[in-house]
């Protein structure tokens, strides 16, 4: 039975104000496990998963008509990341990331701690996705992992992959949890809620939205670690939804929606801490209440990705048109295939990205520049980098897009800040 605990804060002798460094009492919120746990959808809950469930299905059946299907994919996956990281406060625009991601491939140090910190969430989505594919029970060691992979060369890898051992809270003054707006579980209880949390991952005992929404609701209210726990539940997101089969192609970028509407977001996460019975209509409305939340904004990122696809078409058409004959085949052409998932390369990461020799690689960059398609630029003090400004142009009016009520920024403000568009 889901409930709060009354417990004993020792007081922050630390801390500035008289009021925080005495003892209080504060509650902890304990879920029930979810293996087992009723859930009664009402027909029009079933009926708009199964809607959005057919649009997850249709963005990854629908052929890109020039778009490489793996850029589109690899360029989706770091706008999910850039926006899971955004709703804890990481702000970073295109052009900052690309640089970071291409100064790390070429062993520079980009020194940019926002960078880093974005770059392992794309690792921890990238392994989320490893793990779904192998088809194997999700563990709590599979979760760590994630977790590590998040936080690796940042200034809290310390805490990567390692469950708390104590009271952690949300909101506040930071020095009490007496004061919190959400206590999570005792640290003891933790293990064994992470252990069923795992096991319903693995099986497929609701619908796919449905499951993917209650896991990473139950994985927030555990918050299991230190820190990272948002974009590590993020992850978990992707992880069902692949695991499932819905998404074999293409994850939509569910939390570019989520952080427009984050008081939405965190008022569903919110609704889903009931107290007394699983069976009980108040928490069948609460449960209910946080995958509406989900669904509707799964809706929202799977029409708007389908809509950026065309423009990402249309520009590799624009691209083609002023190069004008284009070997199929050629470097030239898997660049242009490759280039929507790279805003900024270098010779070295071209070649790597298209197989062929640095020589060809060179060559074709040129002639990309010779184009306009590419711009030089440069990464660290003196290193040679290439920039696509209308790629980064378009993925920051994709941001913008969802970022906006009605999907344009033009027509109504954004609801978050949201990178300048040129």
């Amino acid at each position: 039975m889901a409930r709060y605990v009354v417990m004993s804060w020792p007081g922050s002798p630390g801390a500035a104000t008289r009021a925080e460094r005495q003892p209080c009492p504060y509650r902890a919120y304990v879920p029930d496990p979810l293996v087992g746990r009723p859930l009664m959808l009402t027909a029009q809950r079933s009926a708009d998963a199964a809607d959005a469930e057919r649009q997850v299905a249709g963005l990854n059946a629908a052929g890109r008509s020039l778009v490489s299907l793996e850029a589109l994919a690899r360029l989706l996956l770091r706008a999910e990341a850039v926006a899971s990281s955004f709703i804890e406060g990481l702000h970073i625009n295109v052009r900052r990331l690309a640089k970071a991601d291409v100064a790390e491939r070429v062993g520079l140090n980009a020194r940019d701690d926002t960078a880093r910190a974005v770059l392992g969430n794309v690792r921890a989505m990238e392994s989320a996705l490893e793990l779904a594919d192998s088809g194997d029970d999700v563990t709590v060691e599979d979760v760590l992992d994630l977790h590590r992979r998040l936080l690796s060369g940042t200034r809290d890898e310390r805490f990567g992959g390692a469950v708390r051992v104590e009271q952690n809270w949300v909101g506040g003054s930071g020095m009490t949890p007496c004061t919190a707006d959400y206590v999570p579980p005792p640290p003891e209880l933790v293990p064994d809620l992470l252990e069923d949390l795992c096991a319903y991952m693995s099986g497929d005992d609701h619908p796919v939205l449905v499951q993917a929404a209650v896991a990473h609701a139950q994985f927030e209210t555990i918050h299991p670690f230190a820190d990272g726990n948002g974009r590590t539940g993020r992850a978990l997101i992707h992880l069902v939804l692949r695991r499932r089969g819905l998404a074999p192609r293409f994850l939509p970028p569910i939390s570019l929606i989520l952080a427009s509407h984050a008081d939405a977001y965190v008022a569903a996460l919110t609704s889903y801490r009931y107290e007394g019975a699983a069976d009980s209509t108040d928490a069948q409305e609460a449960m209910g209440t946080c995958i509406d939340r989900f669904v509707a904004d799964t809706a929202r990122a799977c029409a708007d990705t389908e809509r950026f696809g065309t423009d990402l078409d249309a520009l590799e058409a624009q691209w083609r048109d002023r190069l004008r004959r284009v070997r199929a085949g050629s470097s030239v052409d898997l660049l242009l295939r490759a280039l929507p998932s790279t805003p900024v390369l270098t010779v070295a990461t071209a070649a790597d990205l298209i197989g062929r020799s640095v020589q060809r690689a060179n060559d074709a960059v040129n002639l990309l520049v010779e184009a306009g398609v590419l711009k030089q630029t440069t990464i660290g003090r003196r290193n040679r980098a290439f920039e696509v400004p209308e790629l980064v142009s378009a993925i920051t009016g994709f941001e913008r897009a969802l970022a906006g009520p009605l999907g344009d920024t033009r027509r109504a403000p954004p609801a978050r800040p949201t990178p300048y568009r040129a």
